[in-house]
Order: structure tokens, then sequence, then C-alpha cells
């Protein structure tokens, strides 16, 4: 009995009417977002540690705390075979000044970043710190690491 009354309602041919539409949803689906800022988060957590100065050397460590800058440092490298590098660029010991000359003309007047290889020799260090000093560039720093405890 219960089939005859349904069938009856539907018209006999098995098909349903609808008696109103459904509006459509007006909603944002945030979930491919979100997907592709988990992507995004991944790529930047994985390419971060590449981004650093490209002169692998070994930093003393210092209780010093770490200073903060806004604009990308000039850094002089001296490694442990006593090789000196502004930025990346290995140059002599006597094209420093020159150099450093040349990128204050195009305004750079930020501090200058001297890195020094722990096992470098402290004369060779000292000795790129007075040419750049001498030539008039006074505000310069050292580069360490932090001392981990224990």
């Amino acid at each position: 009995m219960g089939m005859s009354v349904a069938s009856a309602r539907t018209g006999g041919n098995g098909r349903r009417r609808r008696g109103r539409r459904h509006a459509l949803i007006s909603e944002i689906n945030v979930t491919p977002f979100v997907d592709v800022m988990l992507v995004l988060l991944i790529i930047f957590m994985v390419a971060a540690p590449l981004l650093t100065v490209g002169v692998p050397i070994d930093l003393p460590e210092t209780q010093a705390r770490a200073l903060n800058a806004d604009t990308q440092p000039i850094t002089v490298s001296v490694d442990g075979e006593g090789r000196v590098y502004l930025q990346e660029t290995e140059i002599a010991i006597d094209e420093v000044v020159p150099k450093l000359e040349a990128i204050a003309e195009a305004g750079y007047n930020e501090r200058i970043y001297v890195r020094g290889d722990r096992s470098a020799d402290y004369g060779t260090v000292m000795r790129v710190m007075a040419r750049i000093s001498a030539a008039g560039f006074r505000n310069l720093g050292l580069v360490t690491l932090q001392e981990q405890d224990g």
C-alpha cells in the first residue's frame, strides 16, 4: 500500500519533482587556499637555510647578542687559508679598499662586517680591518656566533 501511494504522487514515472530550488551557496571555500599556503610554507622552510652567505667560515662563538639589520650588509671575510672575500667574491687584500670606496660612492654608508674564520691568522684579519679603517670606514663590526650553553 505504501508503494502505490508513492508512485501515484510522483506521477508513475519514478522521478520526483522538487518543490523548490536550492539557493546557490555564496561562501568561500578556503580549503584550496590553506593547501597552497602549506605548500609555500614548506618551500620557504626548505629554501631559507640556503640563503646564507656563500663563503664557508667557522666563526668563533661569543656571548654578544645578535644585531638587527634591515639592509643587506657588506661583508669582508677571511677564511682559514688567509684568502679575503668581498661578499662571495675572492679578492686580493690590496683590492679591499678600492672596492669598498667604489661601493661607498654609490651611496652605501652602513656598517661593514668583517668575518674571520676561527682558524684564520689573527694578523690577516687585523690587517684587513686596519686597511678598511685607514680608508675612512669607521663603522666596522666583527661577526661571531653566539656561544651555546652546555
